[in-house]
This record gives structure tokens, sequence and C-alpha cells, in this order.
């Protein structure tokens, strides 16, 4: 895939050896074609935000040579749907509450998760509040999950606008002793990079531009 080649040629652009960040495929509004292409040009992360199609796509038969595919729950943890999914999801990436690690939990023993960090005070967004981080870390722990690292989605604007939130996050990282930082996606994985990004989450650089998801 000509695409994934022009993203691992970003990467290394922005400093980074290719071989050393996640690419995670996001399929959202994809039809499962994506998934196969991206298996097919060995990108075996998939990114999922709903729930329904994560569990419609996973479903889906793949020949033995690209099995392996390790699903990523990006979208906000709803706990009546994590019984749903948590007998495909590898990585939860947006906890943010410490009743929904215990909900996830109770459904996926010992599951590896993501904190995602808010920074941007917009309303409505998913993530907890850096200043509470610390103790979630603690509370997931205690109830069992691998807390392997943070998350954390720029705000609305430009690429450099995002940089404050990638710092911050980054450092909390560092701070906390994890090892994995997921940030930066299309438009500001360069500037994510520059932060000491682990793994990006892209799906417009990969499959294009996505149609509208129905109401």
């Amino acid at each position: 895939m000509t695409r994934v080649d022009a993203l691992r040629r970003r990467i290394e652009n922005a400093g980074r050896d290719p071989a050393g960040v996640r690419i995670v495929a996001v399929t959202k509004g994809f039809t499962s074609s994506a998934v196969d292409a991206a298996r097919q040009a060995g990108l075996f992360d998939i990114g999922e935000n709903y729930a329904d199609e994560l569990v419609a796509k996973a479903a889906q038969r793949v020949a033995p040579e690209v099995e392996g595919t390790r699903w990523h729950y990006l979208g906000a943890v709803q706990r009546r749907r994590v019984r749903l999914i948590a007998p495909v999801v590898s990585v939860w990436q947006t906890l943010s509450r410490a009743v929904e690690g215990e909900t996830v939990a109770r459904h996926a023993p010992g599951a590896t998760v993501l904190v995602e960090v808010e920074t941007t005070a917009i309303p409505g967004r998913n993530g907890c509040p850096p200043s509470e981080v610390p103790a979630l870390v603690t509370s997931l722990r205690r109830v069992g999950l691998d807390v392997r690292g943070l998350m954390t989605v720029g705000p609305p604007g430009a690429p450099e606008e995002s940089r404050p939130a990638f710092r911050l996050t980054a450092q909390l990282a560092r701070d906390l002793g994890l090892s994995e930082v997921s940030m930066g996606m299309t438009d500001d994985l360069e500037v994510a990079l520059s932060e000491g990004s682990t793994m990006v989450r892209v799906g417009r650089a990969l499959f294009g531009e996505r149609l509208p998801r129905p109401a």
C-alpha cells in the first residue's frame, strides 16, 4: 500500500524511526475492505470508535496469513456495551473514569488499557483531567488492569495548537513510568511525534475521506 509507505516516510521525516512507532489504522466509517487493506499492508493494529462496527468487522473471516489483528477501541467507553466488545478488544484506549475500569475488568480481566487525558476543557469531550490521571492509573491497576500508557486528542485547529496537549500528556506518562503514548492523527502526527508519541491513530492518510456516519 503506497499510502502506508508515505505515512512511514512522514514518521521518518519527523525524526523518528518508523519501527518504533505503532500505526493504528482507524477504520471508523469505512467498510471491512479497509480492514483487509490494512492487514494486507502489514498493519495489524486496527482502531474502531463504534461498538457495532468493531464487532461486525472483527467477525469477518480472514485468511490465515492476515490473522493476528489487534483491535483498539477508540470510542468513549459505554459500560452497557463493554460486554459486547470485550471478547475482541485488545487495547482499550479511552478509559477516563474508575467505574469504566471496573466494568472492563469484570468482562476482560487483565485487559491492556490506556488512560485518555483531556486537556482542552471543551464541553462534551471524553477524558480524564491531567490532575486526576495519577489517581485513575492507580485505581485501574488496583482492579487488575494492565495500564500501558496515556492517550490524548489534540484540540481543533492548526496542528501546532496541539503541541501543549501532547507535551503535557507525554510528560505525565514519563512521570508515571508508562511506556505508551498514543497521540497524533492524520493532520497533527508530526507534532505528536516530536513530543514523544509512540502510537499514532490514522484514518484519512491511509484510506481517504470517510463518508458521514448515517443519522
